[in-house]
C-alpha cells in the first residue's frame, strides 16, 4: 500500500511539475500579444534556414544545439523560419529541397523540421513558420508555376536583368488553379503533421506562435490586387480551419509589397483570421543606404524608416491588430561578409528599430515585435564574392545574396549586446 501510494504521489508531482513547466501559447487580444496571461513582447531574428541545419544528412545539429543556446543567452526567443523549400534544381536557390517535386517530400528534412521544433520547444523558444515565398531563392510561387506548365523560371541571378520577367511570371500564380491547389496540399501536410520527436501534433504544439502563409506575398501590380485578395483570403481562411490553436500572419512586406499604396495593403490584411500585421524594411536594397557613402545617408535611412513605420502602425491601429517588423537589415561598414567589422551604422539602425518597439510597447501601441535579419550563427563566407554553394556553411543570407551581407553572426559583439540590452528591457 505505501509504495502504491508513493508511486501516485510521484506520479502526480511528475504531472504538475510538467504542468508548470508547460509551454505557454501566444494569443492577440486587442492590439497586444499576450504569452499566457502576460504581455508578449521581443526582439526575436530570421532563421530561416534552422531546419536544413537540423538535418542529419546535410546539416549540423551540434552547431544548432550551440546556436539555439547562444540566441537564448542574448534573450532571443522567437525565430522565423522557413519550412524548406521547393524545387532546388536551380543555382542560387537553397538546396537540398525539402519538397523536391510537387507533393513529394525529403524525409531527412521533414525529420531535422522536427527536430528544430523539438529542441525549441525545451528552449521554451516560440517559432513563426512561413510556407512559401514569393521569391525564387527557396523555389517558392514560381517553382509551382514551372511544376504546373508555365516553362522555366526566368531566375534573376542565372539571367541577369530579368526582373521584370520574374515579376510577370510570378504574378500568374494568383491565377493558376493547380499552382494554389499545389500550395493548399502542401499547407494541409505539413499543418497535419505529428513531430516525430515530442509526438506532438503541429497543430497542438504551443512551440509555435504562428502560422505564415510566406516570405513577402505581393500583388505585383494594381490589375491583380482582387485575384491576389482572393487567393490571400483563402489560404488564410484555409489555414485557420486546420489550426484553431495558433496565430496566422501572412509575412507581408507591407507598402512594398502593396504596390506603395498602403490603402491596398489595408485592404489586403481585412480578413478577421489574420491576427498580426507584418512588415519588412530594406534600406540599402530600397536606395535609401548607401554603403559607399553611409555617413551621409544614415540620417534619411532612420528618417525613411520612421515614415514606414508610421504607415503601418496607423493601418494597425485602424484594424486593431498588432505589428512586427519581421524583417531588416544593413551591412557591416564597407559591405564586409565578416563577423566583427566594424558595424558603426548597422548598430544605429538596429537602435533605431529596437527604440520603436520599446516605446510602443510602453504605451501599449500596436508595434510590439521585431526581428532582424537576421542571425548566422557560426556561419561564415567562404569565398571572397559571398557566393554559396551547396555544402558550405549556411548563414542567414540566402544563397542569391553574398554570404555575410546582413548576418549577424556569433562575433558581431557591439550589434548582439543592442540586441540583448532590448531583450532585458522588453522582457
Amino acid at each position: 500500500m505505501k509504495n502504491k501510494l508513493l508511486k501516485t504521489l510521484g506520479l502526480a508531482l511528475l504531472v504538475s511539475t510538467m504542468a508548470c513547466q508547460a509551454q505557454e501559447r501566444i494569443t492577440v487580444k486587442g492590439t497586444q500579444f499576450y504569452k499566457g496571461d502576460k504581455p508578449y513582447s521581443y526582439i526575436g531574428t530570421n532563421y530561416w534556414y534552422g531546419s536544413l541545419l537540423a538535418s542529419k544528412k546535410v546539416g549540423d545539429r551540434k552547431r544548432l544545439l550551440r546556436e539555439l543556446d547562444f540566441m537564448q543567452k542574448n534573450g532571443i526567443d522567437n525565430l522565423r523560419i522557413l519550412v524548406g523549400a521547393d524545387g532546388g534544381k536551380y543555382d542560387f536557390t537553397v538546396r537540398p529541397a525539402l519538397q523536391y517535386e510537387q507533393g513529394k517530400y525529403d524525409e531527412d528534412l521533414l525529420d531535422g523540421l522536427d527536430f528544430l521544433m523539438n529542441e525549441m520547444r525545451k528552449r521554451k523558444m516560440y517559432a513563426v513558420l512561413y510556407l512559401t515565398n514569393n521569391w525564387e531563392w527557396s523555389g517558392g510561387m514560381s517553382q509551382y508555376l514551372e511544376w504546373n506548365g508555365k516553362g522555366a523560371i526566368p531566375v534573376p541571378n542565372i539571367a541577369p536583368n530579368t526582373w521584370p520577367q520574374f515579376m510577370t511570371y510570378t504574378e500568374q500564380f494568383h491565377s493558376c488553379d493547380p499552382c494554389m491547389k499545389a500550395l493548399e496540399d502542401h499547407v494541409k501536410f505539413i499543418m497535419g503533421r505529428t513531430n516525430k520527436y515530442s509526438k506532438r501534433k503541429y497543430n497542438e504544439d504551443n512551440t509555435i506562435m504562428s502560422w505564415q502563409v510566406g516570405n513577402e506575398p505581393r500583388l505585383f501590380t494594381v490589375e491583380n490586387e482582387a485575384k491576389f485578395t482572393t487567393w490571400l483570403n483563402n489560404i488564410v481562411n484555409l489555414m485557420d480551419s486546420l489550426d484553431k490553436n495558433h496565430l496566422i500572419s501572412t509575412g507581408s512586406e507591407g507598402l512594398n509589397s502593396s504596390n506603395d499604396d498602403i490603402a491596398i495593403f489595408e485592404r489586403t490584411h481585412k480578413n478577421p483570421n489574420i491576427d498580426y500585421l507584418t512588415m519588412h524594411i530594406w534600406p540599402k536594397n530600397w536606395n535609401w543606404f548607401k554603403a559607399d557613402n553611409a555617413e551621409a545617408t544614415i540620417s534619411a535611412t532612420i528618417e525613411n524608416a520612421g515614415k514606414y513605420i508610421d504607415a503601418h502602425v496607423k493601418v494597425a491601429n485602424t484594424l486593431q491588430k498588432p505589428i512586427i517588423i519581421e524583417e531588416f537589415g544593413l551591412p557591416r561598414e564597407n559591405e564586409n561578409l565578416n563577423a566583427g567589422a566594424p558595424s558603426l551604422y548597422r548598430d544605429k539602425f538596429y537602435s533605431y528599430i529596437f527604440g520603436r518597439v520599446a516605446e510602443s510597447v510602453d504605451s501599449k501601441g500596436p508595434l510590439q515585435a521585431a526581428n532582424f535579419w537576421g542571425y548566422g550563427g557560426e556561419g561564415k563566407a567562404v569565398n571572397e564574392t559571398g557566393k554559396w554553394n551547396p555544402g558550405e556553411p549556411l548563414t542567414t543570407d540566402p544563397p542569391q545574396e553574398p554570404q555575410g551581407l546582413n548576418s549577424v553572426f556569433n562575433g558581431d559583439k557591439s550589434t548582439l549586446e543592442i540586441v540583448k540590452k532590448y531583450n532585458l528591457e522588453l522582457k
